[in-house]
C-alpha cells in the first residue's frame, strides 16, 4: 500500500465532519469572527473550538486576533494536496471503466454475431 503525505490524511480527516464542513462552506464567502461562526451550530463554544482546532491543524483555516476577537480565514492552498489525490484517482478510474465499457461492448458484439 503507498504511504501518503499525513497533510492528506490531516485534510480528510478534517473534512469529515459535516460541522467543520458547514464552517468552511462559510468561510469560503470570506473572513469571520469565531463567535460568528459558531452561531449557527447548536454546541457549547468549546465543543465549537474543537472543531476549529481540528481544521487549523489540518491547515484548512487560519486564525487571527483582532482586538479582542478571533477571526477565522480559509486556507485554499492547503487543499491541494486532496484535491491532486481526488484527481488522480479519478483519472485511474475513469482509465478502468473505460476498458471495462470497451470490453462490454466487445463481448455483445461477439454474442450478437
Amino acid at each position: 500500500m503507498a504511504k501518503y503525505d499525513s497533510t492528506l490524511s490531516d485534510c480528510f480527516t478534517a473534512l469529515g465532519d459535516p460541522t467543520r464542513r458547514r464552517i468552511l462552506e462559510r468561510l469560503a464567502r470570506g473572513e469571520a469572527s469565531v463567535s460568528e461562526l459558531a452561531a449557527p451550530h447548536d454546541m457549547s463554544l468549546p465543543s465549537f473550538m474543537g472543531h476549529l482546532t481540528r481544521l487549523e491543524a489540518a491547515g484548512l483555516i487560519t486564525t487571527r486576533k483582532q482586538g479582542r476577537s478571533r477571526l477565522c480565514a480559509l486556507a485554499p492552498e492547503a487543499f491541494a494536496p486532496a484535491t491532486d489525490w481526488l484527481a488522480t484517482q479519478r483519472s485511474l478510474w475513469e482509465g478502468r471503466l473505460d476498458r471495462l465499457d470497451s470490453y462490454v461492448t466487445t463481448l455483445m458484439k461477439d454474442r450478437s454475431s
